[in-house]
This record gives C-alpha cells, structure tokens and sequence, in this order.
C-alpha cells in the first residue's frame, strides 16, 4: 500500500531499521550537514549511504524534527517507491508503452483493464487534509522551522528538499519542480529555478504575456482558439525575452509588471518527493508521475491564498508570489558539483500564507561532493526514465550516469550499432532531449559493453579510440551550476564515438580479437576452483 504521508514513511523506515533517531542537541547551522556528509559517506560496506536520519532535538527550535538522508541508499530509493528493484518500475511504464490501438471490438474490451488501472493514478482534490491543521494568513515567520544552512560560504539559510508548484498560463498545467530557496528574511526567499527548468518557463510565459498585454491593450485570453495575436502583441514578448535574457536580467527601460503565484509543499510522501526531481515531458503533471508510482492518486487540497493545489498530507505549505519585474541576488550556495554555484539574479517569492500539520516534521537534503543523498536519487531516474529515452533512441541498449560526474558532466550509452555514423546520431538525439541537453561528455560504446563497469569502460573507450576522428565538439545550453563554461548557461560539450569503426566509417585497418578464455579451459578451472582457492588462499 502507497505511504499515505511523510509520517507514514518515516514509520516504515523505522520498522526496517533504516532510520536514526538523534537526540543529542544540533545545530541546523552547518553541524547537521557535517553530521549527515559523514553518515552518506562512511556508511558500512554492507549498507552504503548510511542510515536516515530524524532529529529530535534542534538547537533554537525546541520539539522540531528534522529528517534527511530519506532516500540515501539503493534500498531507501527502493522502500520509497515500494518496489524489490528499480527495473520493476520501468517494466511497468515499458507495459503502458506497448499499448497498441485497438483495431476491433475486442481489442477494445482487452484494454478495458489497462485504462481502469490508468484511471487510479491521476490526482483528485479533497475539501480539506493534514496540512491545513495550522492556517496562519497574518502572524508567520519562515523563523520558525529548522532551515538549514549547509556550508560556510553558503549566502544564508537553504530549503533544500521543496516541491514548487507553478502553473503554466498558457495551458493551466501545473508543475511541481524541486528548486531551492535562499531565505532572506521571515517572509521572503530567492526562488532558484534554473533557466531551464519548467518553472522558470511558467515565470517566462508569464512575462511575454503581461508584454503582450501591454502592447495590445487587452490580455492574451481575449483571443480566440487559433486566432494569431496581432503583430505589435508577438513583437512585444519576442522583445521582452531579449533584453530580459529570457527572464535572466531587469530589462532596461519599461518593463511588464505583474505577478505569478507560487506553492511550496515541504515534507511529501516520497513518491511526490522523488517526482519533483524527475525530467518529466512538460505536459505530464508531477501528480500523474507520483501516482502512477504509488499506485495510488496524490490527494491535493486548495491553497489559501493562492490558486494552486498541494498534496493535501503536506508537513509544511508557503503560498505566496513572485513579481515579473523584481529579481534578487542568489547565492553562492554549495552545489552537488562539489563546488559553491556563484551569485545569480532570482525571483524573489513573497508569502502570503503559511499552513502546517501540528508539530511539523521538516523535510530537508544537502548537496555537495558525492557520494550523497541526491547520488542515489539521481541513479534511480536513470534506470525508471531508460525506456522513455528507447522512445526517441530506440537503439539505445543502457545507460549510466556515473555518479562522480554529478549527473550531467558525463553519461555513458550503450548502442546497437547499424548504420556507419550512428553514435554521431545519438550524441545529437540525447542533447535535444530536455534535462539531458546539458550533458557535458557523451561517450558511446557498442552493445558488448557493459556501461555499468567502469574499468570495462575504460579499457574499451581508450583502446578503441583516435583522437581526433572520434571526438566531436559542439555548442548549446549547458547547466546553470557549472562554473568553467565560457558563459552562463551557455558552452561546448563532447562526445566521444567509442564504437567499433566500420570500413564504410572509413576504417580500413583489421579490428583485433578481445583476449577471452576459451569455454572448455573456463569450465575445467571452475571444476577445480573450489580446492584450488584454498591452496591459492582466496577463500
């Protein structure tokens, strides 16, 4: 049965002997981040990411509760999202992938089950829920709740585990995305939304519209279904993303004013949690996502002030706004790079509400050098999303992103090669696929081997290579955390072709034989392993 609540979760958590409870005084200000690196990092063998961790007696906050590392290994990502093994999960989504249309009747009745069992995943809005336990419209303070300031250099205080909801006004989809948030004071935070992220997008289609409108007189909704703007309106959001930079910067001269209102749900069941970090399409709703992972519909509740929905077992809800023309000062912030992300212009959110359960649980995570919580996270998308990226690379064969290139410095792809020139195909396939645009190195390989083994990959990619005909360099968006990139959000990437090379790739030369073990001699070793390991001292 799906988690019904962060509570429910931490329960489960406990009962298998995954959580900590700590009752020695800490201090939200750095001595919980260095707590919780060194129990990510130096976790037994046996159990890798150490344990969760609860809490329980928060310096400055007396009968707080803070909760981190909840997803911090292979097997809390597999209790989060209540499966045996990630493959599980996305043999379900190859399932609904195969769903072919149906050519009779029969067809039809057959798909009767498919769509009912479809039919239990989407969201539905209750009257009321456990987040609204405590409503407080007037007296609030973000003072309240253990947020916690990761590292030294860090520019204050991080909500680090949120799930943003935004939506779009263009289509009234919402978004849920996990963006952080540097609080300035007890009723304003920076709304980190990298550029291109869909929240960010909501904010930039809120801005051509309120350029639109101004040029035009009147608001785009006052157009009719497939009726074209009029010129002045079109030339008016085109001009608003240039000399804003796509929301970037405050544009010189007039610029549209107006608002875009904003949610925030702290402490989620985990299936809504780990939604919002996934590259989901932008017409697929979180929601959906978190449902069809729980087996279960997301229950959300109204916001107070806002016109939004939140998951309606939330520990902690902001509601509130962001200005389009106001932008702050963000950061630095010490980043799963390793490396602080420097100082940027943000949205600035302002809170009109704040609700909570009685005695909030306070959901949070921290990022640098990995191995940590997010490395596991990470892994998990990689092996649930490798059959929507077969969608669009149908020979894709595996993938890994290892965890030491923190996720879009490198990714490793496995392909089933037939056509000359086709891992030159894939590279350029993956960088137009959404979050993986920013895939600084691809390297390719063919299907025999095995992207999961590092030193195979190593010893394959480096023998099988010539510099120069095999490496190819190309521009284009590049992620908003890395520092060496010749501008902002803008840079080169690589990739390498790894491949065997054919004669009509040009290669003219004989390929050499791998040295492998012939299977007779294997077979008569294996037979006398088990004496010879314990004259050899292997045992």
């Amino acid at each position: 049965m799906a988690y019904e609540d962060l509570r429910d979760w931490i329960a489960a958590l406990e009962r298998v002997g995954e959580l900590r409870r700590i009752t020695t005084e800490v201090d939200p200000i750095l001595e919980i981040t260095e707590i919780t690196d060194r129990v990510s990092k130096g976790g037994r063998a046996s159990s890798p990411g150490g344990s969760a961790l609860l809490f329980e007696n928060i310096k400055g906050h007396p009968g707080h509760q803070v909760l981190i590392n909840q997803f911090g290994s292979a097997r809390r990502m597999n209790l989060a999202l209540e499966v045996d093994s990630l493959d599980e999960i996305a043999g379900r989504i190859r399932h609904f992938m195969d769903v072919k249309s149906p050519q009779g009747f029969l067809d039809k009745v057959k798909m009767l089950p498919i769509l009912a069992e479809m039919g239990k995943f989407f969201p539905k809005t209750v009257s009321t829920g456990a987040c609204k336990e405590v409503i407080r419209k007037d007296n609030f303070s973000l003072d309240w709740f253990p947020i916690l300031q990761c590292w030294p250099k860090d520019a204050g205080r991080f909500i680090t585990l949120p799930c943003v909801i935004t939506r779009d006004p263009k289509t009234g989809k919402r978004n849920v995305g996990c963006y952080r948030l540097q609080v300035y004071d007890e009723r304003t935070t920076a709304l980190h939304w990298q550029r291109q992220k869909i929240g960010a997008e909501h904010y930039r289609e809120a801005l051509r519209r309120a350029a639109a409108q101004s040029a035009w007189g009147q608001p785009p909704s006052a157009v009719q279904a497939g009726e074209a703007r009029p010129p002045e309106a079109a030339r008016a959001s085109v001009d608003i993303m240039a000399r804003s930079s796509g929301g970037a910067v405050l544009a010189e001269g007039q610029r549209p004013a107006g608002k875009m209102e904003v949610a925030v749900a702290i402490g989620t069941d985990p299936a809504v949690t780990f939604s919002s970090i996934v590259p989901a399409p932008p017409d697929v709703e979180e929601y959906l996502i978190a449902g069809f992972l729980r087996q279960k519909p997301v229950e959300l509740v109204k916001c107070e002030t806002v016109d939004l929905e939140v998951p309606a077992t939330s520990e902690i809800v902001l509601e509130g706004h962001v200005h389009l023309d106001e932008l702050r000062t963000e950061g630095p912030f010490g980043d799963h790079t390793g490396f602080y992300s420097l100082e940027d212009l943000y949205p600035v959110f302002h809170l009109s509400c704040i609700t909570h359960r009685k005695n909030p649980v306070y959901a949070t995570t921290i990022v640098g050098k990995p191995p940590m919580e997010d490395a596991w996270m990470g892994k998990a998308v990689e092996r649930i999303f490798l059959p929507l990226m077969k969608l669009t690379i149908p020979e894709l064969v595996d993938i890994n992103l290892p965890v030491e290139g923190i996720f879009h410095n490198l990714m490793i792809v496995s392909i089933k090669k037939s056509y000359p020139g086709q891992a030159r195909k894939v590279m350029n396939a993956i960088w137009s696929l959404g979050q993986a645009m920013f895939t600084k190195c691809i390297i390719v390989v063919d299907e025999d081997v095995n992207v999961q083994d590092i030193a195979d990959v190593t010893l394959k990619v480096l023998n099988h290579i010539d510099p120069e005909r095999d490496i190819q360099f190309t521009l284009g968006p590049i992620d908003s955390l890395d520092h060496a990139s010749r501008l902002p959000n803008y840079g080169s990437k690589m990739g390498v072709d790894a491949t065997r090379k054919w004669a009509s790739e040009g290669f003219t030369r004989p390929w050499p034989d791998e040295i492998l073990m012939d299977a007779k001699t294997k077979a008569l070793v294996d037979s006398k392993w088990k004496k010879l390991a314990k004259e050899l001292g292997l045992e």
